[in-house]
């Protein structure tokens, strides 16, 4: 129990809920540092794993953060498929300068900008199918008030695996037209 507290008490991305539709936050997220693997989606959480723990050139460590975001990159022209990756947050107090510079070349650090997500948090357990599900909650629900959205819908994970499935956060998403 001791670790899932100490996992709580982690940096969590900022955002400011702008408006609430039931059980949906329209969320701003600022621009972020994210740690980001493409096409590694098994061994993707390792891999970031071992650049936070000290596997880049400056041998720094750096404070894990939530949520762990899993999504599928729409690649550009002239590549027409999409990459599974996931992602680390870097800790707010990193900027693109002083981000550690990862010595694994899978690992590409990126500054996303400021967006607006549509998300629908629960608790429980998470696997593909509860995955599409809760997404078809989400989409049903931006669609019937006449939200646009923009690409595809994602997870965002806030709890190691040791969490008990009934106290762990979970959340879907997707980027929307500003708030």
């Amino acid at each position: 129990m001791w670790q899932v507290l100490c996992w709580n008490m982690v940096e969590k991305a900022e955002y400011t809920v702008v408006r609430e539709i039931g059980s949906v936050e329209i969320r701003r997220y600022p621009s972020l540092i994210v740690a980001r693997v493409e096409g590694h989606r098994d061994g993707a959480f390792n891999i970031l794993f071992k650049f936070i723990t000290g596997g880049n050139r400056q041998r720094a460590e750096v404070a894990m953060t939530a949520p762990v975001i899993s999504e599928s990159i729409e690649m550009t022209a002239p590549v027409l498929s999409e990459s599974d990756s996931m992602s680390f947050v870097m800790p707010k107090k990193f900027s693109m300068d002083t981000v550690p510079e990862p010595l694994d070349d899978r690992i590409k650090i990126v500054e996303m900008p400021e967006r607006y997500l549509g998300v629908l948090r629960f608790s429980g357990r998470w696997n593909s199918s509860i995955f599409e599900k809760r997404s078809g909650e989400l989409l049903t629900i931006l669609e019937e008030v006449g939200v646009q959205t923009m690409g595809s819908v994602f997870s965002m994970l806030y709890n190691p695996p040791y969490t008990p499935w009934f106290m762990r956060r979970n959340e879907v998403a997707i980027e929307v037209e500003g708030g």
